[in-house]
């Protein structure tokens, strides 16, 4: 085997030529032969050619191994695109470009920047992911307010902007189910604590049953908007405004007694103003009443005991304060022309009271009960009385119509004379509407007794019985008329005739003046003794005591008739003709 290698003298080394020169110059030295020469040459070359197949092997691995990186490293680039939502990037290296390493070299910066991303890309979803899940707790409760949440679970097999972008649209969702329920919160706060203020609650130690967070010391942020907190403080709400209507209304029952009471027993405003703070909500609605206390437990506990000691001083006053309703039911009818025995009325309440048998408030309700019963029947007679009066008073006129026209002297210049005369003239005007107004009377006073199924009485007198009495008389009265006026005839034709026989009318006697008749007087008697018509009627009716009247603000007035007056006092005339004596003889 030729040795071609001889020592390089630009590379200034030891090459395999060389040494292989040297190998020749020992065994030369030596003195060995060629076959054994040969041998080692041989021996020398297997060597060697171990050497360089060690050598491919371990190439041919290395370039295996590098391959294989490569084909990770490109695999991690797709996977990395792919969990990034990557479809293309820039600067991927073309596979048949370059060497091995050169490709290796030209992939490694791009996975350097995919990893980085992700880790960034990870950390965002780790942020809205784990606002996410303290939100979604706060709603339901179970995270604690202030406690460290641990770094939530990332699915790094989807990084995507798109999936980046649903968690914090979910987000953004969650942020504002979370603002409105923190509005709700705070809402539902101010109103309880306006509640408590109003109902003299305190405020800390009721909100804090609901959560310790709603504390006016803890931030607004970290309040509690579960569901929990939100069902337990709108039913704190609702029970509070239930609370709130109760008392309102047993303040204002409260109120009522009070002002009842006070009524009854005329107590003086200056009592009555200390307890201002109590009636001033009697008409209030629920939302109206917010001045704070104003529902407060103590302030309705001042009011029960007041009422109770006014309770208690109405029971001592009772025949004070029944006796004085009694009086105002009287009044009533008496105004309304209504007869009752009120005497006996009083000896009846006095009798239930001193038995013990009735309740003083059982007892104020029935009489106020009548009082208001009077009233109404007060009202539905108002209308009649008002023409009864007016009935009464042209009556009355025509009786002052009557004598003055008896009077004589009524035409002379004497002082006041023209004022009677147009006294006079309106009277005649007034007593021309009394059948009218007669009739109209029967008319409404039959309409009121068939609703009512009752007899309208005026001071106990049947008002028909009087209405027809007062015809019945003016009847009797046009033919007294009449019948004066025949007689007035015939005397005249007399005295014509004796004054044609005779040649002279003789001097009659002085005839005596009229005689004046009245109506029935308040003693149930005419002016000449005798009783009248209307007394006998009244009588027959059960009045009693006669007919009674009633003056135009409804007082009894003893000095006014109470019907018609004058009905026959045409009788005078018949008199005086009775009394004109017949004419001397001649």
């Amino acid at each position: 085997m030729a040795v071609s290698d001889t020592q390089n003298p630009l590379l200034g080394e030891t090459t395999c030529g060389s040494l292989l020169q040297q190998l020749q110059l020992i065994w030369d030295e030596v003195g060995e032969s060629d076959e054994e020469r040969d041998r080692m040459l041989l021996q020398l070359e297997q060597e060697c050619l171990e050497v360089y197949k060690r050598k491919v092997e371990q190439a041919s691995k290395t370039r295996v191994l590098l391959l294989q990186s490569l084909a990770d490293s490109k695999a991690e680039l797709l996977r990395l695109l792919s969990a990034l939502g990557e479809k293309s990037f820039d600067g991927i290296p073309d596979k048949s470009s370059g060497t091995i390493k050169e490709q290796l070299a030209a992939i490694a910066p791009l996975l350097e920047q995919l990893c980085k991303q992700k880790e960034d890309r990870i950390r965002e979803f780790a942020g809205v992911q784990l606002q996410i899940e303290k939100i979604r707790g706060e709603i339901a409760g179970t995270s604690i307010i202030g406690e460290q949440m641990g770094t939530p679970t990332v699915d790094e097999e989807d990084l995507s902007l798109k999936k980046l972008d649903e968690y914090q649209q979910q987000l953004q969702e969650l942020q504002k189910e979370k603002s409105d329920r923190l509005h709700k919160i705070l809402d539902f706060v101010s109103t309880v604590h306006d509640l408590c203020a109003v109902l003299g609650l305190d405020f800390f130690s009721t909100i804090t049953e609901v959560h310790p967070s709603l504390n006016d010391s803890v931030s607004v942020q970290s309040k509690s908007i579960s569901n929990d907190t939100l069902s337990k403080l709108s039913g704190m709400v609702i029970a509070l405004k239930e609370d709130k209507k109760m008392r309102l209304k047993k303040l204002q029952e409260l109120a009522a007694q009070l002002t009842d009471l006070w009524n009854l027993m005329d107590t003086p405003m200056e009592e009555q103003s200390l307890f201002s703070h109590v009636t001033s909500n009697m008409s209030a609605a629920v939302d109206e009443v917010t001045v704070p206390g104003a529902l407060a437990l103590d302030l309705i506990e001042q009011a029960e005991v007041e009422v109770e000691r006014l309770d208690q001083l109405k029971a001592s006053k009772m025949k004070e304060i029944a006796f004085k309703k009694q009086t105002e039911l009287g009044d009533i009818y008496a105004h309304a022309h209504v007869d009752i025995d009120s005497a006996a009325a009083r000896d009846k309440i006095l009798a239930l009271i001193d038995s013990g048998n009735v309740e003083p408030s059982d007892l104020l309700a029935e009489m106020d009960n009548q009082i208001l019963k009077a009233k109404e029947e007060a009202m539905s007679r108002k209308e009649i009385l008002e023409k009864v009066e007016k009935w009464m008073s042209a009556c009355e006129e025509e009786s002052w119509l009557e004598d003055y026209n008896r009077d004589d002297n009524r035409y002379n210049s004497s002082r006041g004379a023209h004022l009677n005369l147009k006294r006079a003239e309106k009277a005649r005007v007034l007593v021309n509407k009394i059948p009218a107004l007669v009739d109209m009377l029967v008319a409404k006073t039959r309409t009121w007794e068939e609703d009512r199924g009752m007899s309208f009485t005026y001071d106990g007198v049947p008002l028909l019985a009087m209405l027809d009495e007062y015809t019945m008389l003016r009847q009797e009265r046009e033919e007294e008329k009449r019948r004066q006026r025949d007689q007035k005839r015939i005397h005249e034709q007399h005295a014509t005739e004796q004054e044609a026989l005779f040649g002279s009318r003789p001097s009659p006697a002085r005839p005596l003046g009229p005689k004046k008749v009245v109506g029935p007087r308040p003693n149930g008697s005419t002016s000449n003794g005798t009783p009248s018509r209307r007394l006998s009627l009244s009588a027959h009716q059960g009045s009693g005591n006669g007919v009674r009247s009633m003056s135009r603000d409804g007082k009894r007035d003893s000095n006014r008739p109470a019907a018609p007056v004058n009905y026959v006092k045409e009788e005078a005339a018949s008199q005086m003709s009775a009394t004109e004596q017949a004419p001397a003889s001649p």
